[in-house]
């Protein structure tokens, strides 16, 4: 089973154009969410692997019942089918990647 969380994958500054050009060549694609304090997507499963990276601020992720925390250059492995939830923890705004396979 692979590990749903790599801590510091990617090295603070997080740079948009470096997550992007790995996730190409592991096959995801990368799109960009800035979220407000407090804001909540629950309740997810898709019918593809998914990753996430925070580029700045802080998500609590919820993850097939597993809750974790992650920062600045942390990814988050979603598996495919995997019932998931993100939520924006930071007292600021948070940026974050997402990608599909």
């Amino acid at each position: 089973m692979r590990e749903v969380l790599t801590a510091r994958r990617f090295t603070a500054p997080v740079s948009e154009n470096t997550v992007a050009e790995d996730w190409r060549r592991r096959g995801y694609s990368c799109h960009r969410f800035t979220d407000p304090p407090g804001q909540r997507w629950e309740d997810f499963v898709h019918d593809c692997n998914e990753v996430v990276t925070v580029v700045r601020g802080r998500l609590e992720l919820e993850v097939a019942r597993q809750t974790l925390e992650a920062g600045p250059g942390d990814e988050v492995f979603i598996a495919k089918g995997a019932r998931h939830s993100v939520r924006n923890v930071h007292t600021g705004t948070t940026e974050w990647l997402f990608g599909y396979d």
